[in-house]
């Protein structure tokens, strides 16, 4: 396991510092479904995964489970497709 630096900053074997995937969940979309999905990428110790009183995309949040990746919305029609659709937008969207 990398060292932990600060946040979700971290320094590997080679002294390189790494920056986790942030995904971010709004409480009131959790309530609505979401905590499943909050769940299964928590168990990803490659993700940083937090809970927020409200994000401020309430439309969004009403339409069904929706998560912040590194700052932008990623959907999903159910749970498991929103999980999908996570995974699916870091492969198309890498960080480095």
């Amino acid at each position: 396991m990398p060292a932990k630096v600060n946040g979700n900053l971290f320094r590997d074997t080679g002294g390189r510092v790494l920056i986790k995937p942030l995904i971010e969940f709004c409480v009131g979309n959790l309530a609505s479904g979401s905590q499943a999905a909050l769940e299964k990428l928590e168990k990803d110790p490659n993700l940083d995964v937090m809970e927020y009183g409200c994000l401020g995309y309430c439309g969004i949040c009403f339409e069904g489970p929706f998560a912040l990746v590194n700052g932008e919305v990623v959907q999903g029609a159910t749970v498991e497709e929103l999980v999908n659709n996570v995974y699916d937008y870091m492969d198309e969207n890498p960080m480095f």
